[in-house]
């Protein structure tokens, strides 16, 4: 019996797979990606040969993109438990699957993850729900721990550089692969000790600070009161800076949404969007309109936006949220 855990290599499947391993210390197979793969059920055969009784725990990626690779593995078997806080459709009745999934615009897996385990490893909840930008969320979780302003702003600090490592074309792009990430972060229980004694995190802190003061030089494409749009270039720190960013824009302007669209090798753009702090809806209606975008709620994003699709992009974006 083989046990895979496939995570998105963000804050928040970071934080939810430590959560679940710090509870049930278990060795197992790796799957996970830059934060943009999360077609990742498909790529477990590339590391592993899946018999029946294996053991499937996957977190932070969307069912509905994972549906068709899923289904067969669970006639195979396979036992899956399934966390999430994204768009799921059409989930399926099969005694070989638990799910728990919650679209809730004000949650995210890692906290999914906490109630799972009745706040057993909360202070790494609250980091996943910084690093997913919902600020509310990781103060109450927090507050039901013994910790101090200072440290509470550490938290949020680790959540936005894990964040932010998980961003990139490629894992070229990323300053640590997501699955070297976890390895550094799993001897760690208390996060306070990890920013403390790894150095990763320094290493991440610098490279964040460094991308972040080239973001600040570009002007927006679009803003208004409602809306505001970003074109950032081709360049490996617009691809790691993006998404972070973008959350940064919706806390300083929390009635207004918010769209990056960055640049890629194939000539298309990579788009984030960020809905209003105010009312976190709409992203993923929004970025469901066109043909590779999905997402949740309070925060969505398009792999593949041509040039010739800007311009609708624009409407719909102003359409979405009244800009």
């Amino acid at each position: 019996m083989t046990t895979i855990d496939v995570f998105n290599g963000d804050a928040d499947g970071l934080c939810a797979l430590h959560q679940l391993r710090l509870a049930d210390p278990q060795e197992s197979v790796l799957v996970t990606g830059v934060k943009r793969d999360i077609a990742l059920v498909g790529q477990i055969a590339e590391h592993v040969t899946i018999q029946s009784g294996d053991r499937l725990t996957v977190l932070d990626i969307s069912f509905d993109k994972n549906r068709d690779a899923l289904l067969p593995l669970l006639e195979q078997g396979v036992q899956a438990r399934y966390f999430d806080h994204h768009f799921p459709g059409e989930i399926p009745d099969h005694p070989h699957l638990e799910t728990h999934i919650d679209t809730d615009a004000e949650t995210c897996t890692g906290l999914i993850v906490d109630r799972y385990l009745k706040g057993a490893h909360r202070a790494w909840a609250v980091t996943a729900a910084y690093g997913d930008n919902l600020f509310d969320s990781a103060r109450e979780a927090a507050s039901m721990l013994s910790i101090d302003a200072g440290q509470l702003e550490q938290l949020k600090t680790l959540g936005t550089l894990l964040n932010y490592n998980g961003y990139g074309a490629s894992l070229a792009d990323l300053f640590f692969p997501p699955a070297e990430l976890y390895a550094r972060i799993k001897p760690y229980a208390d996060p306070f000790d990890f920013i403390e004694n790894d150095t990763a995190f320094g290493t991440l802190d610098e490279g964040y600070r460094d991308d972040r003061s080239r973001a600040e030089a570009i002007p927006p494409r679009h803003a208004d009161a409602r809306t505001a749009l970003y074109e950032f270039p081709n360049e490996a720190f617009a691809r790691r800076i993006g998404g972070v960013y973008a959350n940064e824009l919706a806390q300083a302007n929390p009635e207004r949404a918010h769209a990056l669209l960055t640049a890629n090798a194939t000539g298309n753009y990579v788009v984030s969007v960020r809905a209003p702090l105010v009312d976190r809806t709409g992203a993923d209606e929004l970025c469901r309109q066109f043909e590779t975008g999905g997402g949740r709620k309070a925060a969505a994003g398009i792999n593949q936006l041509p040039p010739g699709d800007v311009d609708r992009f624009t409407v719909a974006l102003k359409a979405q949220y009244g800009g």
